[in-house]
């Protein structure tokens, strides 16, 4: 789907690989070379009262139940890109008002050379503001908010990420999505396996604003239930989850992180191949905690 001008509209494999061997028993799996190097975004911080840095030798990868070797750990300042993609389908469980005072604790939060962008989606999705930091310009475009139709997430968050961040890359190494709903998705035609695969793929972290599920946890033929979304979404990624009803402090928070908590980690992957799905698993020393996505899904194009 192709953006147009004006008010643009664009319309892992779940994790059955839980039976997967750790010991790397994939008919391809192979001892993966120096030129096929992966890096991970992180999120770390200390919970004690140390104040020395952080590096490499607090920080513990594994791939498929196999430690890999980092060999690059470092503290990311470069300014982020922050796509705040927001549900205004009809049925969701929040008033017009209460989405923009959510959006708008962004603009107030973000650090110099951090960006904006708003999506908002129903059956379609509609760019409401393009890159920027300008907090009137933002809260002027919020104007055109409005409540119709069903919530078709997969193919905003699809959208979003191929058709929005992708472009900027590789030259943006910052990356992350703000859902702002409940998780549900009635009618999409992508799927959530593709959706976070990608999301993981290139690194891009998705923090959500949950509300309540309005359908009370009913069964979906088609998908996970919506807050499982959220809640899959968010841990494959490295995010984290806040409530729409402490906007102010998500958004501080989220910010926060992104400018002060970010690291690139770097490895080499061994005893794994780029084309098998990949758990990851990262640890740290006592006293630090630590977050990244949980997957390398395969490198199939």
């Amino acid at each position: 789907m192709r953006f147009s001008t004006a008010r643009l509209v664009f319309s892992m494999t779940i994790l059955a690989a839980l039976c997967l061997e750790f010991t790397a028993q994939s008919r391809r799996s192979v001892r993966t070379t120096e030129t096929e190097g992966s890096i991970l975004s992180v999120t770390a911080w200390r919970t004690d009262k140390k104040t020395d840095p952080l590096k490499a030798e607090n920080i513990f990868l594994y791939e498929n139940g196999v430690e890999q070797k980092i060999k690059g750990f470092s503290y990311d300042p470069s300014p982020a890109k922050i796509v705040v993609l927001v549900d205004n389908s009809q049925t969701l469980p929040a008033d017009v008002e209460k989405l923009k005072k959510a959006t708008m604790e962004f603009a107030y939060e973000i650090f110099d050379g951090d960006q904006l962008f708003v999506v908002a989606y129903d059956e379609k999705a509609e760019i409401i503001q393009e890159w920027t930091d300008d907090a009137k310009k933002l809260e002027k475009s919020l104007e055109t908010f409005r409540k119709k139709g069903n919530p078709h997430l997969f193919d905003a968050l699809d959208a979003t990420v191929n058709e929005i961040l992708v472009p900027l890359m590789p030259g943006t190494r910052k990356t992350a999505v703000v859902l702002v709903g409940d998780g549900l998705d009635r009618g999409s035609t992508n799927t959530f396996d593709k959706v976070l695969a990608d999301l993981q793929n290139y690194n891009v972290t998705v923090y959500s604003l949950q509300l309540p599920d309005r359908t009370r946890g009913a069964y979906r033929r088609d998908g996970p239930k919506a807050a499982a979304v959220i809640e899959k979404l968010t841990e494959g990624t490295g995010g984290a989850i806040f409530s729409l009803d402490d906007a102010q402090t998500a958004a501080k928070s989220i910010c926060d992180e992104l400018r002060r908590s970010r690291y690139l980690l770097s490895y080499f992957p061994v005893n794994t191949s780029s084309y098998d799905f990949r758990r990851v698993f990262l640890v740290a020393d006592e006293g630090i905690t630590v977050r990244a996505k949980n997957a390398q899904p395969p490198n199939i194009k």
